[in-house]
């Protein structure tokens, strides 16, 4: 969408340099996605040293002598701890040099009063659902801090653009724990998802951009094509491309999809022109047997 955009405002801007500049964006969310996990783990880590800390007291309290640090030596989170892939693209994206410890340290106290975890560290026996159900628990709390999105805000300018898709990607992959060795293959430049779904997508768009233009126009009814709002036609030309060409996808997702695309990159009226208007194309277009689902992606 960035990109189309970009496009629209400068005609001057090949297909080349659009595609090009497609992969270089991929990497800085890949980048993004790498230091949300690293950053992620220290928080968790931390735990270690509040198991220390608490057996260095001269008069621990009982919760004291009943804490084990299980946040970061549950198997789950060792997986992505152990990961050499993890520790190789943290050390090339230079991920030390961006951490601060007191950071860390305030960003976990405040997690101790998370309810969750409270309730993790009171369990006798634990199981993998807990051990995940933490992590997910751990990341939220992250995002939501001030401290934490300070210091993505400070080295990564992508961070509320991407924000969306690194999320995604966080919770896919703390979700999966314990993680495969190949975990981060589909977020890299050259993965499936960037492929053979994005690539394709702006491929289409560039490629057929007037005769997408021309499906959506006959249905603006009262709304004059030149007084649309350019990211809302952008998003329209989008989502029929995504209709038209990936047979797997349902049509209520790209939907869905796109009507939360607008609320958060275009005005306030535009949701509802978006999912009226996409409506209507998608029966028109069914009709003329244009949109052909099959598998989990069924029209119905």
């Amino acid at each position: 969408m960035q990109l189309l955009y970009a496009k629209s405002r400068n005609a001057a801007l090949d297909k080349k340099a659009i595609l090009k500049q497609y992969k270089i964006n991929v990497n800085t969310a890949f980048d993004l996605y790498i230091f949300n996990l690293g950053l992620t783990c220290k928080v968790a880590e931390f735990s270690n040293q509040d198991f220390d800390l608490r057996n260095s007291k001269l008069l621990p309290s009982d919760a004291d002598k009943k804490f084990k640090p299980n946040l970061a030596s549950n198997e789950l989170f060792q997986s992505l701890k152990a990961s050499d892939l993890l520790e190789k693209e943290l050390k090339r994206i230079k991920f030390e040099n961006f951490v601060d410890k007191e950071n860390i340290h305030s960003i976990y106290k405040e997690f101790l009063k998370n309810e969750t975890y409270i309730n993790y560290i009171k369990k006798e026996t634990l199981t993998k659902e807990d051990h995940k159900g933490v992590l997910l628990a751990l990341y939220k709390h992250c995002i939501n801090n001030v401290l934490f999105i300070e210091t993505l805000d400070d080295h990564f300018l992508n961070w509320v653009d991407d924000k969306s898709l690194v999320v995604g990607a966080m919770k896919k992959t703390l979700k999966a724990c314990p993680v495969s060795d190949d975990y981060m293959k589909e977020y890299r430049s050259g993965g499936e998802t960037i492929t053979e779904f994005g690539e394709v997508l702006l491929n289409k768009i560039l490629d057929d951009d007037e005769e997408l233009h021309n499906i959506i126009e006959p249905n603006l009814k009262n709304w004059d094509a030149d007084r649309v709002a350019i990211i809302d036609m952008i998003l329209l030309k989008m989502a029929i491309a995504e209709l038209l060409i990936f047979p797997s996808i349902p049509t209520k997702v790209t939907l869905n999809e796109f009507v939360e695309i607008s609320k958060m990159y275009s005005t306030d009226k535009s949701k509802d022109f978006i999912n009226g208007i996409l409506d209507r194309l998608m029966k028109k277009l069914s009709e003329e047997g244009k949109i052909a689902k099959k598998g989990r992606g069924l029209v119905d």
